[in-house]
């Protein structure tokens, strides 16, 4: 008999749907049955990819007596973290605050009144390893909760005091300067691996904002150090583990220094972070090697997470056939019997194969030897090497995806679309890929149509439904990615549409008293306190991309007031940015931004016309994070933009202007006059 989760349409709540506990989904029935019946509620958080949250479920909400504990001592309450980023935020701070640590899942126990007092992450169902198990924690609160109910309120209180604290907290509104940023570059310096790349130990993570602050550091300063720490970590994650050398695309981080043994779960913002950061490293050094990386990621995107209407789906799972990594891994046996021998040689030379293996029996592929190692172990020419393993991934990925594959989320979040939308965006123009162009503008088009509402954003779609207020995440994220497509196609329907978007983004979430923004807005109404994350994690904060966005918009629209609210969000920043650099990459990259000299360019032609094209590659060519570009038609007039009111095709050839503060030199028509102003101070 299914619970109330199977009238949700999230994967993860489904996939507790027929789970003998009695769960609900957030909402007012449970907290209006907790305070009729007087029970504590149990909120439990996670999200389909977590591996984690696969083995509580196994172990211990399919269980029998542990439902029959849950369901007679508490309201049950599930929640999809990636749904209800909003609840997630608050409760993980509470947890954080009483144990020291979070994650997922995440285990919180609330009063009727959504108060915490008493949480965890993972529960065993029984004592194991140092932690308690789940019946024992479950009895424990139970019991807690009748008999010392005026101390349970109490802590409850305070921790919900603390909160509302820690959510309203913001730093001085110092001045900013570039010294803030030397000082960002010393504190990652201090936390880098020099041997394997990366920050700090195991497990590492990707850390792509810390990386693209880096890279913008390198041109700033020319600072040989910052480009080094950039292209090593980028070497060390391409070729190990981490990267799935079959089906391209990244896993969401690895266990271990090296890069070699990843969390298998697949994310969609992952993989479009790290698409871009990839394609800003081919444009700062030339190698071909970054180029392929971007490629495999993204069309490891268009295969596998892509809707069939254009937009990408949230995840892949970490499991498939009840295994971990089942789907990604291989023993020595399956590649020789799949290739032979002469070519199973190579390529268990070249990926490090090995009859013992790498992770639990099996292996992990990764880059272990260069194809002139391989070539002079076998006594063949490189050239030939190269193709044999060419062949041997070709005849791997085919017989891979007879398996059983991972499991995915086919929620549609608009924030990790945004990030899709512009790593696609901005590749199109940098490789020259229409088809990564064509998916842009699919991507956009499904966002647009079926998850605005009314004329109000959503925040996530499945199954026909667009459902939850969008939050300041998916209104920056998609003004991003509105933003670099616009540049792809020189449609000034998107740069409108992201006007449109950041407009709205600043009434709904942007608090000009206290000089911050929001997580949440007015149609939004999150427990006890309103959430406002600050850190750069594994994707940019609402806040640090609104601050950047608005930046970039404000150089296209001539608005100050664009400009002074991002600053102001900035100057609450600064000490976040000092003391975590690691924790503030996107904030440092808006901050790069903001103390830079724009350079506004605006180009007038057709965008298909090989002589615009030529323009346009040589914007492309380099890394410019200091520059904004708009385009339009010859025949287009009354954009309403700004940077594009008054500009004309010259003698009906493709017009490039190039401008600072709206002041812009003479037009030119030639890739050369163009090259020779963008390189004139």
């Amino acid at each position: 008999m299914p619970n109330r989760l199977i009238h949700e349409t999230s994967p993860y709540l489904r996939q507790h749907a027929h789970n003998p506990v009695d769960w609900y989904p957030w909402g007012e029935e449970a907290f209006r049955r907790a305070k009729e019946e007087d029970k504590p509620i149990l909120l439990s958080i996670g999200y389909s990819a977590c591996h984690w949250c696969h083995v509580m479920e196994r172990e211990s909400f399919q269980d029998p007596e542990i439902a029959r504990i849950m369901n007679e001592n508490f309201i049950n309450v599930k929640v999809d973290r990636e749904e209800r980023p909003d609840i997630d935020a608050i409760y993980m701070q509470a947890v954080q605050a009483m144990t020291g640590s979070g994650g997922w899942p995440l285990t919180v126990f609330l009063t009727p009144d959504g108060e915490p007092f008493f949480g965890g992450t993972y529960f065993p169902p029984q004592d194991r390893h140092g932690l308690p198990g789940f019946p024992k924690v479950l009895l424990a609160v139970a019991e807690a909760y009748r008999s010392r109910r005026q101390e349970v309120r109490q802590q409850a209180a305070q921790m919900a005091t603390y909160i509302r604290r820690v959510m309203a907290l913001r730093s001085p509104p110092d001045l900013l300067s570039p010294q803030v940023l030397d000082e960002a570059f010393r504190g990652l310096k201090a936390q880098y691996d020099a041997q394997f790349g990366g920050l700090g130990s195991a497990p590492k993570f990707p850390q792509v904002m810390a990386w693209e602050f880096l890279l913008r550091y390198h041109l700033r300063t020319g600072h040989p150090e910052a480009l080094e720490m950039v292209t090593r970590t980028l070497r060390a994650m391409a070729s190990g583990g981490i990267y799935d050398h079959l089906g391209g695309g990244f896993h969401r981080y690895s266990v271990d220094r090296l890069w070699l043994v990843p969390h298998f779960e697949k994310m969609l913002y992952d993989n479009a972070l790290l698409a871009s950061l990839y394609l800003h490293a081919f444009q700062v050094t030339g190698h071909e090697g970054w180029a392929q990386v971007v490629r495999s990621t993204l069309d490891y995107l268009l295969r596998e997470m892509r809707h069939p209407q254009g937009a990408f789906y949230s995840s892949q799972d970490a499991d498939s056939e009840g295994q971990e990594g089942r789907f990604y891994t291989w023993t020595y046996q399956e590649v020789m019997e799949a290739l032979g021998p002469q070519l199973g040689k190579a390529f268990a030379i070249g990926y490090g194969l090995t009859p013992e293996g790498n992770f639990e029996g099996r292996n992990v592929l990764c880059l272990a030897r260069s194809v002139e190692d391989v070539a002079q172990e076998m006594g063949l020419e490189p050239s030939v090497v190269g193709g044999m393993l060419e062949e041997a991934r070709a005849r791997l990925f085919a017989l891979r995806e007879r398996r059983p594959k991972p499991d995915r989320d086919e929620k549609v979040l608009t924030g990790w679309n945004g990030l899709a939308l512009a790593a696609l965006s901005e590749a199109s123009c940098v490789l020259k890929e229409p088809r990564y162009r064509e998916a842009a503008v699919d991507c956009a088009r499904f966002l647009l149509s079926h998850l605005v509402c009314d004329g109000q954003l959503m925040h996530s779609y499945k199954d026909g439904q667009a459902k939850v207020p969008a939050y300041l995440e998916d209104y920056a994220c998609l003004v991003h990615g509105l933003l670099l497509l616009h540049e792809a196609t020189f449609d000034v329907g998107w740069l409108r549409e992201a006007v449109a978007l950041a407009r709205q983004m600043i009434s709904m979430f942007w608090e000009p008293q206290e000089g911050v923004f929001y997580d949440t807005g007015p149609l939004h109404h999150p427990p006890i306190a309103r959430p406002r994350e600050v850190l750069d994690g594994a994707t940019p904060s609402g806040s640090s991309m609104a601050t950047y966005v608005l930046l970039r918009l404000s150089a296209v629209m001539g608005e100050e007031e664009l400009r002074n609210i991002a600053v102001q969000a900035l100057r609450g920043m600064r000490e976040l940015m000092v003391r975590a650099p690691a924790m503030a990459g996107h904030w440092l990259c808006a901050l790069d931004l903001s103390l830079a000299d724009v350079q506004e360019v605006a180009v007038v032609g057709h965008r298909h016309d090989p002589r615009t094209q030529a323009l346009m590659d040589v914007l492309h060519s380099h890394f410019q994070p200091h520059r904004v570009v708009v385009g339009m038609s010859p025949e287009e007039a009354g954009t309403g933009i700004p940077l594009l009111e008054g500009k004309t095709a010259l003698g009906g050839m493709p017009t490039a202007y190039v401008c600072r503060n709206f002041v812009c030199r003479e037009p030119v028509t030639t890739p050369q006059d163009l090259a020779r102003q963008l390189s004139q101070p």
